[in-house]
């Protein structure tokens, strides 16, 4: 081929690679698969550790997430935010029900449908997704047909069972799944095991393990909501665990309503006792640390206010009572109101983020007699007589040492004292400290001097 010949060639060639490269239907991914295990509850502290795992994902430039999931439901909150995290990840989120014996149910369904895999080991299951909040009926329960009136919370029901059914039926369209099913989880409470759930449509894949998942995941093209297209390369992958870390840890424990309230009633025990005590520092630093802590804590969960401000007056009448007997009542009102607020503080129909009675009550009792037995200690502490300082020196008796230079000097408790008095004073005069101005004492004669015998 002559030289003219190789440039047409060439030419031609660049040519055709430009028309290609911008049809190019997936952009290659990297071969380094995240895997983050999700076991329990949904809750804040599940929210932050996923949120902070597709970040780190991003950053390592990862060509697949998968989350490992087995929970029984949880918070609404967190499952929301844990969906926008997936549906704003820039790096392919696979969600895999593992291992067998497994479920994605309630909220678990929902973070399934929302990603752009779902995945399920055999023996596992998924559905069971109707919403739980505060004062709702079960959905699935029927209306009184006798008294052809809708129960007071069955308009409320209805509010958020369609709200949680769209929601899923939007995340079903999205991802291309069977949407009746999605409805009948929340509506109807269904639920499907992993092969009924791969024949319905409702996943993509089932896989014994990862190894599997990966192997079949190897060249599947993923359209993430970006509207860009990726071609998953996992056969090869390096497999990179994210386990959940001290903060994580922190979080959960925070993240539980009887933890935050024995934190905030340590606190509230700290400051009173170094209100009441002042000068030993260490129970109201304590206490201060233990109230935010346990602030932050009920930050985190959906509570009632209103259960919190019952609480805090149930304290505030118990505290009350230990300074201000009134026979009992402000005590046995502040422990019904300590009761009530508890009661009224959380209502997610889990139990992990109930409290229950029993604690509520023994929880209550002990506060109000650990506050009654502080003020106690407190009060009598106030009624013993002073032994230092110049309270103690009022009133105190001595004897006239010695005259020198019209300068008096007393012994007071074995120390000699300066005193002035407005009258003439003389050595073995008793007198008694009626005020005193820095260091002299003003006095008045008390008794005749004291006859020495020889």
């Amino acid at each position: 081929m002559t030289k003219a010949g190789w440039f047409a060639y060439s030419v031609l060639l660049g040519f055709l690679c430009c028309l290609v490269q911008p049809f190019s239907p997936a952009i290659a991914a990297t071969s380094k698969v995240i895997v983050v295990e999700v076991d329990g509850i949904i809750s804040p502290a599940t929210s932050d550790f996923l949120t902070r795992s597709l970040k780190q994902a991003a950053e390592q430039d990862a060509g697949l997430v998968i989350i490992q999931l087995d929970t029984p439901g949880g918070l609404d909150t967190s499952m929301r935010s844990i969906i926008r995290q997936i549906l704003a990840s820039p790096v392919p989120v696979a969600t895999f029900v593992s291992p067998g014996g497994a479920r994605a149910a309630s909220a678990g369904t929902f973070i399934l449908y929302a990603s752009h895999i779902a995945a399920m080991t055999p023996a596992s299951n998924l559905g069971a997704a109707s919403p739980v909040s505060i004062g709702i009926r079960d959905p699935t329960d029927k209306p009184d047909s006798d008294s052809g009136k809708k129960a007071a919370g069955d308009t409320m029901t209805q509010k958020v069972t369609n709200d949680a059914a769209a929601y899923i039926r939007s995340l079903a369209q999205l991802r291309g799944r069977n949407a009746e099913f999605a409805e009948k989880a929340v509506l109807e409470a269904t639920s499907l095991s992993a092969n009924e759930a791969l024949k319905a449509g409702a996943i993509d894949i089932i896989a014994v393990n990862i190894d599997e998942l990966l192997q079949k995941l190897d060249g599947r093209s993923v359209r993430l909501d970006n509207g860009t297209t990726v071609s998953l390369n996992t056969a090869n992958s390096e497999i990179v665990q994210i386990v959940p870390d001290w903060r994580t840890e922190i979080l959960a424990l925070l993240a539980n309503p009887q933890v935050a309230i024995v934190l905030m009633m340590i606190g509230i025990y700290g400051l009173f006792f170094e209100l009441t005590s002042p000068g030993i520092a260490l129970p109201g630093v304590a206490g201060l640390i233990c109230l935010l802590l346990g602030l932050y804590a009920f930050q985190l969960l959906p509570v009632n206010w209103a259960g919190v401000a019952l609480m805090a007056a149930g304290t505030g009448m118990m505290i009350a009572e230990a300074f201000l007997p009134s026979f009992g009542m402000l005590g046995i009102g502040g422990v019904i109101a300590f009761i009530l607020g508890g009661l009224f503080l959380t209502d997610t129909g889990i139990p992990q983020f109930d409290l229950s009675i029993p604690f509520l009550i023994g929880f209550a009792i002990s506060s109000a007699l650990l506050i009654m037995l502080i003020g106690t200690v407190a009060a009598r502490a106030h009624k013993h007589k002073v032994v230092s300082g110049r309270e103690e020196m009022l009133g105190m008796d001595g004897v006239v040492s010695s005259v020198v230079d019209g300068m008096i000097y007393a012994e007071m408790h074995g120390e000699s004292w300066r005193v002035r008095c407005n009258e003439p004073l003389s050595p073995g005069d008793r007198i008694r400290v009626v005020a005193m101005d820095g260091l002299i004492l003003q006095v008045t004669r008390s008794g005749p001097a004291a006859i020495t015998r020889y």
